[in-house]
């Protein structure tokens, strides 16, 4: 394909600010991209003939800056590694760094750390009720207003003043159960959130 100087040299310097945008992920990943890239914005530049630099330029306005397709690229990796992995350590880890690029991600992230961590705490509190079972548990306080809240205890703490334990011993199989299931949803919801946000941006 012939292609005028200035137009190579516009696609050259659009590429070059992509890669140096792209740290973080693989070589091999990053010089696939480029390959493809550039194949993309030559088919949309010749669509009605050989390309130039007018053409150029409308293709690369249709992508828009790199430094913003190469955020959209990162977060796609970040997203898609998530995905593959069920580990909620290597899923956080992704979702931190997408929290850092979009809203979207860091909205997900604030869910998931609250599921993460009410389910932990339901499964550490079954696990120490054995060794507290006078304070660790479901606790309801009443309050001086009359009303009521309810306080997930360890049980390293003294037993509060005027409440009573909610479950007694059936805290341990609740809380084994409720705790484990609120990890594995908070995980289930996170890899949704993922595939839609993905899905809902197609890369060229």
């Amino acid at each position: 394909m012939n292609i005028a100087n200035d137009a190579q040299q516009k696609i050259e310097a659009y590429l070059t600010r992509l890669r140096r945008n792209l740290r973080g992920l693989r070589a091999a990943e990053v010089d696939e991209i480029i390959v493809e890239l550039r194949s993309h914005i030559l088919d949309k530049a010749s669509a009605e003939g050989e390309p130039n630099a007018a053409s150029v330029d409308a293709a690369l306005r249709r992508l828009g800056s790199a430094e913003e397709l190469a955020a959209a690229y990162i977060t796609e990796s970040i997203l898609a590694q998530a995905e593959v992995s069920r580990s909620p350590w290597r899923i956080l880890g992704s979702l931190f760094r997408w929290a850092t690029l979009s809203v979207s991600g860091f909205a997900v992230l604030v869910a998931c750390i609250v599921g993460y961590s009410l389910g932990a705490a339901l499964f550490l509190c079954a696990i120490l009720k054995p060794l507290h079972p006078q304070t660790a548990g479901l606790w309801v306080i009443p309050s001086n207003t009359g009303d009521w809240g309810l306080s997930l205890r360890m049980g390293f703490a003294s037993a509060p003043a005027n409440g009573h334990e909610l479950l007694g011993w059936w805290m341990i199989p609740a809380g084994l159960i409720l705790g484990t299931g609120l990890v594995l949803l908070t995980t289930r919801f996170v890899l949704w959130c993922a595939r839609k946000y993905r899905q809902s941006r197609a890369l060229p």
